[in-house]
């Protein structure tokens, strides 16, 4: 009975692994999409601040000389 419960959670174990590794490849794609994405979106949301920023100071700038 020792033997059979060995090798069940011996196969339970492989099993396992073998789930997980063939994951790895697809999981690394995903990530690099995912950071390229997010990479784009904060450039995009850094030019908008900018902007944002420079039509504020235009603004102060305006008051200011009235």
């Amino acid at each position: 009975m020792k033997k059979f419960y060995s090798i069940l959670a011996v196969a339970a174990v492989v099993v396992t692994l073998a789930s997980c590794g063939s994951k790895t490849a697809e999981t690394t794609e995903a990530t690099a999409d995912s950071t390229a994405t997010m990479a784009t979106e904060a450039a995009a949301t850094a030019d908008t601040a900018v902007a944002m920023v420079d039509t504020a100071a235009a603004m102060v700038d305006s008051a200011a000389t009235k």
